[in-house]
């Protein structure tokens, strides 16, 4: 019996103590869950990392060496049946753009005809020269032998009458009268014949220059590839827009139509002001991210720093005065074609071990720059002093500590 109630003692002494306990736990849970509460505003863990100091820029992807495909100078009308898709890659010698040569070829026809007429007529004339110069040549002959025949004639006024002498000095003069006239017509007939030859040969001469100049730009009116590489297609003023020309379009003579730029000498054009450029080296490396690349990071160095500000209109008023950059790139890419646009990243410096939090975690105060820190019921505004700012990061050497929760938006007027 002693034994039983002994046994029902310690069992309401155990179940006294467990409710005891669990009273208090309830009464401890009840005080901290009503004496804290969660922050209203998105906040930041501070902790200590490495901070990089970057300078972020943007630039233009620009080849300095290309070969500019032209449509031919010596050409009327140009239509374009065939031209590359732009970006498309190319070997030497493969078709670029492919105009229409039914005209051209028409024209080296007429040409080509002229010429075979303009020499048919260059013999002609030589034919007719070498008859006249034998016609010519026969008149003088006999005149000579006319001219001999009178002055024997005339040797013989001694023996004859004075009528029969002065008769054949008459004729000794007729005889070289007609002489000097059929010598004057040989000389007339060769310069004349001489001088036709020379005009149709003239006219052969440009017959055969406009029938090369055809051929020439027959063999024009296929652009080829001079090497391999990415095919760029240049836009120009035609239809009331700007635009690279598609096939069925007409061109001019000389009109730019396609790019092939070196993809050796491939370079990033930028602009920095001054205080940037103070903090650039030759040599420094970068970070590189095209817009129209997404899926690839490249990385380069910086190759040309600029000594002479210049002005930078294309920047809005007021005008700045900035020094250009230059950047080469380390990896090669098909995809690579001028006026892409390129997001520089440049890592200045490094300070490991350093308290950083986002930019917008900071805040301007009453002229001082102040943090807000969670201290489990409340934010409490802190002074901080910031060393260095850098893209959405800044470096605190004063105010803050690891493991301190910064709010992320002001939290006045939201608590």
């Amino acid at each position: 019996m002693k034994r039983t109630l002994l046994d029902l003692w310690v069992k309401r002494r155990t179940l006294v103590v467990v409710v005891v306990l669990a009273a208090a736990s309830a009464a401890v849970y009840g005080v901290a869950h009503f004496s804290s509460k969660s922050p209203t505003v998105p906040t930041f863990q501070v902790k200590r990392g490495e901070f990089l100091d970057v300078l972020q820029f943007r630039g233009e992807l620009k080849a300095m060496k290309s070969v500019t495909m032209t449509a031919p100078a010596n050409a009327g009308d140009l239509q374009i049946l065939k031209i590359a898709t732009d970006g498309t890659q190319v070997k030497k010698g493969d078709v670029v753009v492919e105009f229409d040569p039914s005209k051209t070829q028409q024209d080296l026809a007429q040409d080509q005809s002229v010429l075979k007429s303009s020499q048919a007529e260059i013999e002609q004339v030589r034919a007719q020269g070498r008859l006249n110069e034998e016609v010519d040549t026969t008149a003088v002959m006999k005149a000579k032998y006319d001219v001999e025949v009178a002055k024997l004639d005339a040797s013989k006024s001694e023996v004859v009458s004075r009528i029969d002498g002065a008769e054949a000095n008459l004729k000794l003069a007729d005889a070289e009268q007609t002489l000097r006239q059929a010598e004057e017509q040989l000389k007339s007939d060769t310069a004349v014949d001489q001088a036709t030859i020379e005009d149709k040969k003239n006219a052969s001469r440009k017959a055969d220059y406009d029938a090369q100049r055809a051929q020439t730009a027959l063999a024009a009116m296929t652009l080829k590839a001079p090497s391999d590489g990415t095919i760029s297609l240049l836009s120009i003023w035609h239809n009331g827009g700007e635009a690279p020309f598609k096939a069925g379009e007409r061109a001019w003579p000389g009109t730019p139509i396609a790019e092939l730029p070196d993809v050796a000498s491939m370079r990033i054009a930028a602009r920095v002001d001054e205080t940037e450029r103070g903090r650039l080296a030759l040599s420094q490396p970068v970070t590189l991210q095209l817009d129209a690349i997404a899926d690839r990071q490249f990385t380069g160095k910086v190759e040309r720093i600029g000594t002479i500000a210049t002005s930078d209109f294309s920047a809005g008023w007021p005008i700045p005065r900035n020094f250009d950059l230059e950047i080469g790139i380390d990896q090669a890419d098909p995809r690579l074609k001028p006026g892409m646009t390129v997001q520089i990243t440049v890592i200045v410096d490094r300070v490991p071990n350093a308290i950083t939090i986002p930019a917008q975690a900071s805040f301007l105060k009453s002229g001082q720059t102040v943090a807000y820190v969670w201290n489990g019921a409340a934010f409490q505004e802190r002074p901080i002093q910031v060393e260095r700012r850098s893209r959405d990061r800044i470096l605190v050497s004063i105010g803050l500590k690891p493991d301190d929760l910064v709010a992320l938006e002001d939290p006045s007027g939201k608590e």
